[in-house]
């Protein structure tokens, strides 16, 4: 291989892996104190009144706790069972 075409492969091999690595770290699982649940694919900054947890992504609740998956698409947290936009 001549030196370009190997500097083009090591420069697409280092993006690939970084796309890679960006999307699993952004990913997480966010839980308020009414125990509710839901994943995220982004890291949002939630206010503390909001009362949220952000957990990593292979977070699992204990078979103790009392939470349920509610999932919802867009940015926004679940407070009393509604969908809160921001």
């Amino acid at each position: 291989m001549n030196k370009l075409t190997k500097l083009a492969a090591t420069a697409l091999l280092g993006l690939t892996g970084a796309a890679l690595i960006s999307t699993a770290a952004s990913a997480a699982v966010v839980c308020n104190a009414e125990g509710a649940c839901w994943h995220t694919k982004r890291a949002y900054t939630y206010r503390p009144e909001y009362g949220i947890t952000v957990h990593p992504n292979k977070w699992a609740w204990g078979e103790r706790d009392h939470y349920q998956w509610r999932e919802h698409a867009g940015r926004g947290y679940w407070r009393n069972g509604v969908w809160m936009r921001f």
